[in-house]
């Protein structure tokens, strides 16, 4: 299909209850049944929005998660186009791809939630404390994930240590990258909720063993997220 053709996808009006997920959703599957075949050029936002009644940061979130899973490009000043008919082997995210990311993750973040546990200052913990409750009474998807990416930069910094706190601020863009799709494909944002309060609670109490427990227990679930959007088994 020549590539100025432009299409907008699916025949239905999308509601505001789960909007991005299911304009994404609707996108995938006219990827993957072929409907929109490799090649073929989406309509601008202003056109999706409009086909699907949502505003065009949903479409925005939507299209971010289609081009993580390798779906679609988008190219400035020229649209965004099918790149491939099923979703590839890993996420995009940006300078890391989201099994390195997790390859990483649990040797950084679980030594730094187990430090912080046993260094967080008053105010670190009051920090903690107000990025979580922020997190709960957030229902814009794109604001949640940047919240979550400041609690894990938070423990972080509160770990004392400069080299875990200069890596997780390094791979900040790539978790709320990844985050962001996870939850929009997964669901996982209220499951979220309850493992970083488990982790805050561990490192409040100064209990070393158990922050590293819980923040391993959420890397985890991460994971399992991640290997379930992907289809494939870890190795």
């Amino acid at each position: 299909m020549n590539l100025s053709d432009s299409r907008t996808v699916g025949p239905h009006s999308i509601v505001r209850t789960s909007a991005a997920e299911a304009v994404f959703n609707a996108i995938r599957h006219s990827i993957e049944s072929g409907e929109l075949p490799v090649g073929s050029k989406l309509g601008a936002e202003a056109a999706l929005a409009a086909r699907y009644s949502v505003s065009r940061s949903v479409i925005r979130e939507a299209l971010r998660s289609a081009a993580a899973l390798g779906l679609t490009e988008t190219k400035t000043g020229k649209g965004t186009f099918v790149i491939a008919s099923r979703a590839g082997g890993d996420l995009k995210l940006g300078l890391f791809s989201a099994r390195s990311l997790m390859e990483a993750r649990p040797h950084i973040e679980v030594p730094g939630a187990e430090l912080a546990a046993a260094r967080a200052t008053a105010e670190q913990l009051e920090e903690m404390h107000g990025i979580l409750e922020a997190m709960e009474d957030e229902d814009d998807p794109e604001i949640w994930v940047a919240l979550d990416a400041s609690f894990h930069a938070a423990i972080a910094r509160a770990s004392g240590n400069g080299v875990f706190e200069r890596v997780v601020n390094d791979i900040r863009e790539a978790m709320v990258n990844q985050s962001e799709t996870i939850n929009l494909i997964t669901g996982r944002q209220h499951p979220s909720h309850a493992e970083h309060r488990e982790i805050l609670a561990a490192i409040e109490t100064g209990n070393s063993d158990a922050a590293g427990r819980a923040m391993a227990a959420h890397l985890t679930a991460v994971d399992e997220a991640l290997t379930l959007i992907l289809g494939a088994k870890k190795a």
